[in-house]
């Protein structure tokens, strides 16, 4: 009996940045979910509820795509490159406050470069034995 060949490909160290960056960023989104449910009010109760379950749903996705990369599956690359144009637009759109323009901006390019690295598109790049 034969096993079939299993996929030896090293993750390099670019998909480990962004997958610690893509992390980073999840664990953001969760922070600022619990801040948001911890300052509701009456009169904004809906709205902060919504608001929250958004932040905690966005976490969820990008924490699994992040441990998409760590297993180096390419369909995880497009969801998370999609998240960081997203986030380019909302540091233009903070551009008056550079205290959240600027994080927001590094973070994203920063992802962005570590995904589009040479190595990092090898390690993505599907394999002909895999089912």
């Amino acid at each position: 009996m034969t096993s079939s060949p299993l996929r030896h490909t090293r993750r390099p160290a670019t998909l480990t940045v962004a997958v610690l960056l893509v992390g980073i960023e999840a664990l953001v989104l969760i922070v600022l979910a619990v801040l948001e449910l911890t300052s509701l009010s009456t009169g904004r109760l809906t709205m902060g509820v919504t608001t929250a379950v958004f932040f905690l749903g966005y976490a969820a996705a990008l924490l699994l795509c992040g441990y998409g990369l760590l297993r180096l599956s390419s369909w995880a690359r497009s969801p998370i490159v999609l998240a960081q144009l997203i986030q380019l637009g909302l540091a233009w759109s903070w551009r008056d406050s550079l205290a959240v323009a600027v994080p927001l901006a590094v973070a994203a390019v920063a992802i962005l470069v570590a995904i589009f690295a040479p190595a990092s598109l090898a390690a993505l790049e599907p394999h002909d034995d895999e089912d």
